[in-house]
Order: C-alpha cells, then structure tokens, then sequence
C-alpha cells in the first residue's frame, strides 16, 4: 500500500515566506523587498486612486482611475485546503477514498420514487444517447464529490445531488433562454437574491461553490414552504409562486394538491421524471446498457487562497493546467484578470494545487497585467481609449464594448496596468464594477428572434444581422464562442428606422384648391384628416389593389 498523500503544510509555508523576496519586481530597491512587497504607489495620480496606464505620450490621464487596495506580501503561506472541511487533511490514497463516489450517492437516496410513462419516456431518452450520458458524467466528475459531500453535510436527499444533470448537464457555462445560468440554472434576480455576485468581473452564478450553496439554501426554503421534495423541485424549476396558485386553484375545485396533481407547464411535468430517470439509471445503469465513469470517493479539487490580482493565464500556467482545465474550475470570471478582493481563493485538482503554491512563491514579476478604470463621464470609446492608452480596437474587445455605443459615467473598464505598481483593485469595485452604455447618435430598436432549432451561434447571428460577433455577445452577455440552444431569446440592437416625409401630391384636389383660396397652407403641422369610421377595408386581392391605385391615380390628375 502507497503511503497516504497528505498535504505538505509546513513545507509549503517555508516556501512561501523563503519565497517572499522572490515576488519583488525587477527592479524594485532593497527597501522594497524589506518591506514584504507593500505596493509602491503609482507616481503621477492621488494616493487613493488606481494604478492609471500610461498614455501613448507617456503621459498619465486625466480620467478618474478605481480605488485600489496595496496588498503586502502574504505574512504566512497559503495552503491549499479543502473548501467545506478546511481542517481535516486531504488523504487520497486510503481505501475510504478511493471507494467508489456512486455507491455513496445510491446509499443517500431518500426521496419518494416517482412512476409512470413520463419516467419511462425520460429513461428511454437518456438510454438511446450513451455518448450524451457520458459526457455529462465525465463533466460531473469535477464537482460531484463537493456537491454530495455538501448534500449530505445538510443531511439532505442525495437526490439533490443529481439535479445538475437536468438543469445544465453538469455544463458550469450553460446558458438558459431565459438567462438562467450555471450548473444551477439561477436566474438573474434569484442569484442576486441569494447573493450571487453578477458585474463585470464575475458571475458568481457560475461559481461552483457559491452556487452550490445558493441553490442548497434555495431547496431547503422552498421544502419549508412546501414539506414535499415533487413539489419542490417543480417551485425550483417554475417558481414558487406558480405552484402555490397551482395548488389554491386544486384545492378551490376540490381536487388533489399533490405534484401529480397539478396543472403545470410541460418543462416542469418532465422536470420530476427526469431526476427520477437520472436516479434509476445511477442505481442501476447496467438495466439500461449505461456505463458510469468511476468516480473516487475525494475531494477533485481543493480551494487555494490567493491574496494578490492575477491573471487567469498565468494562474493556470503557474498551476500547470491549460486554460480550457482552468475555467472549467474557475468559471466564474468575465475578464482575463482574477481579483483577490472579490474572488479570494481558486479551485485547482490535488496536484495542481500544490504545485500552484510552490510556483506562486518563486515567481519573479507581476502577477497581474490588468487592473480597473472608472469613467468619469459620459464619453466616446475612442476618447476612453485615448485616456488609458489603449488602441480603441483593443479596449472594444477586451470589454466586449459594441461598435456605436458610448461608455457613461461611471462604468469600470479593463485596462492594462501601468508598468511598476503593484496595488490591486479594491473591494469595492471588485463587487460593484457595472458597464453602463448609451446608444451613439440615432437610437437603435430591440429585436429578439427565437434561435432555430439546430440552434446557432454567435458569429451566425452577427452574420445574419451584418454587425460584430463581439456586440452580439455583449447584448447577450455571453462569449463571442458562444452557441445559442434552439428556442433561446437572441437580443439584437439595429438602428431605428429614419421616419419617412410623405411625398407631395402631383396634383391638387378640387377641395385642396378650394382651400388654398381661402389661404389654408399645406402645412406640415396642421393636423391630418380623419378617415371615416364607415371606410371599407382595403381589397386584398392583387387585381382589386391595381384596380384601387388606377383609381387613386385618376382621381389625384383631377380624372
């Protein structure tokens, strides 16, 4: 038997205090390094303002910059934990952990089983697409044990466990038609609600841990307001207040309340059959010719503190992960920087994380690359780009800013940070940065079209509607990559059409002519006659629309 992994504390926390003078800049005096890495403020701006990038003159401008926060070097070293039970150690090779994780999920079922053609119906569906069914369990892999483990921390139906694999296929970026977002599928308002952050930097909807958790509590409160886990799942899905009339409207007629009962929408009919198909198929997967991934009964990743902003690509290169790897723990972030102030920690697999630490410690530069300006007024991107230095082109994409549109006051932008300060952005902005835009010139109308039902993509719709993929990302608030399911609400802004002037009458009407004797001008501000309440439709036919116009012509040269 392998010797039990346990994490290295005391090593890792020499190395990173021995690992203190290494994070020093290039550069920096020995003042500097005596210090501990306090953050050298920046030269031209006020001591309570950001890190502001030069401008192409070499100058700094004008524009307010963020708040920042200068961070010291960490006093002790970060270790590497995992995130519901920090203080047990993590041991992966006792026969405990490697015991297989679907075994534990079967042996927490607790839920009412529910039957019928619509379990059957869903059963065969998962049953006829294997490679579906695989991938969703291979992206399961990364989060089960943490989801179980804080099912069964809250004493809750492992069930519940399961419910990712419907909502979102265990797919942490998945995107719902109605925004719903994440492994959980929250809506905008019920994460905000559960304090999920959403702005600029991040959508903690995505956030494994903070989702799991929001949508934990989520449960726990809808089955206090109902006592029945078929009804709740159906208020998760539909809405409490939709089950709650539901079940007045049952109970005024007389009839059953129960979730069999009820009248509801078809997604939440299916919504019950579906957990209860995944459920069967896990309990016995052999029944319906499906092979379940082997899952170790073990944390997949831990949580790594991180105290300092830093790039997610150097983040994964010091971790030694690709990025795709990378994001998939992490998929929370919506620019290419971490912030320490509003994303305090870093989910990465054993190994990595380890590793991560070490390299961390011994890594000689900047951690970050970026850092976060404030508009300070209502301006063109063209004049926000001057501001910061940046090629207009450059900022756009990194901002996912659409052609046309100006930045008002007040909206945080991604910018680079100046060469030599090392003060991250502040708590304040890390959860507050908005992008606020305004339309530039005509004003431009909504369109929403329903996605076909191979779906599409991004750079399809860009196609169709001639405008840049990354405006209709922005509109949408997904990636340029991102793809559209079938029936998903695209948003698509176009400029409004220009009103039209009538044209002028080639000939005037006895009545006109009549009226102009009497010195009545056609003016374009007198008010337009009334048609008659007794007017006849127009015909619909195309002969009878021809022989209407010829009439119209005759009458119009006085015929």
């Amino acid at each position: 038997m392998k010797a039990t992994r346990v994490l290295p504390v005391a090593a890792l926390g020499l190395a990173m205090l021995l690992g203190g003078c290494a994070s020093v800049p290039p550069g920096a005096s020995s003042s500097d390094a005596a210090a501990a890495g306090t953050a050298a403020p920046p030269a031209a701006p006020a001591p309570d303002m950001a890190a502001t990038p030069a401008t192409a003159q070499g100058e700094a401008p004008s524009s307010t910059a963020a708040p920042v926060t200068a961070h010291p070097g960490p006093a002790t070293a970060p270790v590497p934990v995992d995130p519901l039970r920090p203080d047990v150690p993590v041991q992966t090779d006792e026969a405990e952990a490697r015991a297989d994780l679907w075994q534990r999920v079967r042996e927490g079922f607790s839920m009412p089983d529910l039957d019928g053609e619509l379990v059957r119906d869903r059963e065969q569906y998962y049953a006829s697409r294997p490679d579906y069914v695989a991938r969703m369990t291979e992206r399961s892999n990364r989060y089960l044990f943490h989801i179980l483990q804080e099912v069964q921390r809250r004493n809750l139906p492992s069930e519940l466990a399961l419910l990712p694999f419907i909502e979102s296929a265990f797919n942490p970026q998945a995107l719902s038609s109605a925004k719903a977002s994440g492994i959980w599928q929250f809506m905008p308002a019920t994460g905000r609600h559960y304090d999920l952050t959403q702005n600029v930097f991040r959508d903690d909807r995505r956030d494994v841990l903070a989702s799991t958790r929001a949508a934990l509590d989520y449960l726990v409160y809808l089955h206090g307001m109902f006592g029945d886990w078929h009804l709740t799942l159906a208020a998760y899905n539909w809405g409490e207040g939709n089950v709650q009339r539901a079940i007045a409207r049952n109970r005024r007629a007389g009839l059953g309340t129960g979730y069999e009962d009820l009248r509801m929408p078809a997604e939440t009919r299916y919504y019950v059959p579906k957990l209860q198909a995944v459920k069967n198929i896990v309990a016995e997967p052999g029944r319906f010719a499906i092979v379940l991934p082997r899952i170790e009964n073990h944390p997949y990743f831990l949580s790594v503190p991180i105290e300092r902003d830093i790039d997610i690509s150097l983040a994964a290169s010091l971790a030694g992960l690709d990025l795709d790897e990378f994001k998939a723990l992490n998929p929370q972030m919506n620019r290419p920087v971490i912030l320490a102030a509003g994303t305090p920690q870093v989910l990465l697999p054993y190994d990595n994380a380890n590793r991560f630490v070490r390299e961390f410690a011994a890594h000689n530069g900047p951690y970050a690359s970026w850092t976060a300006w404030t508009a300070p007024t209502t301006m063109r991107l063209a004049e926000a780009a001057k501001a910061v230095g940046m090629e207009e082109t450059h900022l756009r994409e990194v901002n996912r800013i659409p052609p046309r549109m100006l930045v008002r006051a007040g909206s945080t932008l991604l910018v680079p940070r100046a060469r030599g300060v090392r003060a991250d952005v502040s708590p304040h902005l890390a959860e507050n940065a908005m992008m606020l835009l305004a339309p530039e010139g005509r004003p431009q109308r909504r369109i929403v079209y329903k996605a076909p039902p191979k779906g599409s993509s991004v750079a399809a719709v860009a196609k169709r509607y001639r405008v840049p993929a990354a405006q209709v990302a922005q509109w949408n608030g997904v990636g340029t990559g991102a793809q559209f399911r079938a029936g998903h609400n695209v948003v698509v802004y176009l400029p409004a059409r220009a009103a039209t002037a009538p044209k002028p009458a080639k000939a005037r009407t006895t009545k006109s002519a009549a009226a102009a004797k009497r010195g009545t001008t056609a003016n374009a501000k007198a008010p337009a006659p009334r048609r008659a309440a007794a007017t006849k439709a127009a015909p619909k036919s195309a002969k009878s629309t021809q022989q209407r116009r010829v009439a119209e012509k005759r009458e119009a040269n006085g015929g």
